[in-house]
Parts: structure tokens; C-alpha cells; sequence
């Protein structure tokens, strides 16, 4: 059986302690989705809250793509945490807008663009004192 013709590949920065950077080059389908899940996953019980997900290496991405990228959506909200998905090519930037991932998670066309997002975002209420 020959190796797969579009591998995926997934690289990991932390800009920040709480921000992990994912930069992912490939098809983004049901045949790689797990590799970039783990990725994720590993980013999350190390702590991170916020994700900015580079996609503007990403010819093609199907459901298996958009729902790790929702469901790491949904486990960043708990942590009052985000995601970002940055630079989209055209073509998965269609099928975020779509399928309406692109209302719920923010797409930013820059890494600079996305951690300002990150910035401004509400931080956790403080407890009132006593």
C-alpha cells in the first residue's frame, strides 16, 4: 500500500504561555484528522486557552477537519479560552462560511491580527472582595 499522497503536517508554537500556535500543511481529512486532534488535545492538557489554528497551507478540509476545530471551539469556551483560525485558502474558507464555522470562530487573515483578538477579549470577572 503506497503512503499517503497528501500527508499532513502539524507544528506547534507557543507566542505565549496560554496561546499555542498550529500550523498545519495538508489535507485536512478524515485519513489525518487524528494527527491534528492530538496535537490539540496535547495543547490543551498542557494548559493552553487560546488556539490560533494556521490553515493557509490547507488545500482541502472536510467535516473531520471543521469538527476538531468546533470541538476544540467548545473545550476552550470552559477555560473562557478561544480559537482563531488564521490565513484559510479560498477553498476552506468556502466551506467555513458555509457550513457557518466561520460565525462561531473567528477566521483573522494574520498570527498579529488573531493575538490582538486574543487581546482584547473580556478577561474572567474577579471575585468581589470581602
Amino acid at each position: 500500500m503506497p503512503l499517503a499522497q497528501n500527508p499532513l503536517s502539524v507544528e506547534v508554537e507557543l507566542p505565549r504561555p496560554d496561546v499555542a500556535l498550529i500550523t498545519v500543511d495538508g489535507y485536512l481529512d478524515v485519513d489525518t484528522a487524528t494527527e491534528f486532534q492530538a496535537h490539540l488535545a496535547n495543547q490543551l492538557h498542557h494548559g493552553r486557552r487560546h488556539f490560533l489554528i494556521d490553515l493557509s497551507s490547507v488545500p482541502f478540509m472536510d467535516s473531520s477537519g471543521m469538527n476538531i476545530i468546533l470541538r476544540v471551539y467548545q473545550e476552550t469556551r470552559k477555560t473562557e479560552g478561544s480559537v482563531h483560525v488564521i490565513s484559510p485558502t479560498p477553498a476552506v474558507r468556502r466551506i467555513l462560511d458555509l457550513t457557518g464555522v466561520s460565525i462561531t470562530v473567528p477566521i483573522s487573515e494574520s498570527v498579529d491580527e488573531a493575538l490582538a483578538r486574543v487581546d482584547a477579549e473580556p478577561d474572567l470577572p474577579e471575585e468581589p472582595s470581602v
